[in-house]
């Protein structure tokens, strides 16, 4: 889902070229607030646009997956009708694109996906022209702004959640640990935003290329910034498929003790369940989301198409839950920018959420770490987002 590039939505509506899957870029979308008018008395059409069709590996289960969840949603909606009609995308921009406009040609309120950023950008394109919002599962924020607001997790999210913990807890001197990819860019960008709003200070950014060498190469100069700063936190932005494994066990063994420093991820740590067993993410702390409540949805959805959803599968239902929770108000305006931006949020699979006027959006974390290879909550996700971490 994290893919950026160098041109994004422009008010004037240009569709944007891909020019790489990881290639950084900004976003200057149109003003958010505009949107189709809805009679809340009938079945709300709703499109949902997923990969289907796509010949990258894992798409087609993903594909049912958020279809599965749409349908739970909606199975769980008291007194909203939903029109649900299903689109193929192949993961492209231009099937993307001509998808949108055939939904909205039939009758779509609002678009629930796509996943891709690249497809999600030229659905939102297309939709805009037509004043339909949609309602995207990636977590690129250079997509977000304008009619598509983006579900996906976000870097910045994260980041906020885990800095102002750490600051509270008095581990606001930091060292950040992140790859020289984009993705490792864009999130030492994040932690180091959400460190200005926290008041935290951060005193070095380490940065690492995506081999064993490079990371190798990178454990001196961690240590003897944390050292020579006197830092007391070490934030990495490395994955558990990536260099985390590596990073974990080495920067330990430079020296970097866990009792002085306190070892933070921006990734979720506990993901595959492998990963709890190795000694370097003992005691490290990570945001995950309430995780009763995505327990709550796996059982559910298992017990009703008899196996566990795709990771992201989720973010269907979140799109129908925030949907059906405005329409069930039963104003016309349900579905324009403002309302979906209203900011109690909405309850989603793992806990609350909310969609933000940029298109971006913020959910409720728990902050976890790891004990004895298993997960333990040690602050937990807010309630509502008058709660602490916000």
């Amino acid at each position: 889902m994290f893919a950026v590039f160098t041109q994004a939505r422009k008010a004037a509506l240009v569709v944007v070229t891909a020019v790489s899957a990881f290639a950084l870029g900004a976003c200057n979308p149109v003003t958010t607030g505009g949107g189709p008018s809805i009679n809340t008395s009938k079945p709300v059409p709703v499109a949902l646009l997923v990969p289907k069709g796509s010949t990258q590996s894992g798409d087609t289960v993903l594909a049912q997956s958020l279809e599965n969840a749409a349908r739970l949603a909606i199975g769980d909606l008291k007194g909203v009708q939903i029109d649900l009609r299903v689109y193929d995308t192949a993961g492209d921009p231009t099937v993307a694109a001509n998808a949108a406009t055939q939904a909205i040609n039939d009758g779509a309120r609002i678009l629930l996906g796509p996943v891709y950023a690249e497809a999600a950008n030229a659905a939102g394109v297309a939709a805009a022209k037509r004043n339909v919002n949609v309602l995207a599962f990636s977590n690129n924020t250079a997509i977000a702004g304008g009619n598509v607001f983006i579900l996906g997790a976000t870097f910045a999210n994260t980041a906020q959640r885990l800095t102002s913990y750490a600051t509270r807890q008095g581990r606001n001197n930091i060292v950040i640990v992140g790859g020289n990819d984009a993705a490792g860019k864009a999130g030492s960008s994040a932690i180091q935003a959400a460190a200005a709003r926290s008041g935290a200070k951060i005193s070095g950014t380490i940065g690492y290329e995506l081999s064993q060498k490079g990371v190798i190469d990178a454990i001196g100069p961690v240590r003897d910034t944390a050292r020579a700063s006197n830092a007391n936190a070490i934030f990495m932005t490395a994955t558990t498929a990536g260099a985390l494994p590596l990073l974990s066990q080495l920067l330990p063994e430079a020296g970097l003790d866990k009792e002085t420093y306190q070892y933070i991820g921006l990734t979720r740590w506990d993901i595959p369940s492998q990963t709890l067993a190795m000694p370097g993410v003992q005691g490290g702390w990570f945001a995950l989301p309430d995780p009763a409540k995505s327990q709550q949805f796996v059982s559910r959805y298992s017990a009703a198409y008899g196996g566990a959803p795709h990771s992201i599968g989720g973010l269907a239902y979140d799109g129908i839950a925030a949907i059906g929770a405005l329409v069930s108000a039963g104003k016309s305006d349900a579905l324009t920018g403002a309302a979906l931006s209203q900011p109690a949020g909405f309850q989603g699979t793992g806990g609350i959420f909310r969609l933000l006027p940029d298109g971006t959006n913020e959910r409720g974390l728990a902050v976890a770490t790891i004990q004895e290879q298993k997960v333990v909550v040690i602050d937990p996700a807010p309630s509502s987002f008058s709660g602490a971490g916000f």
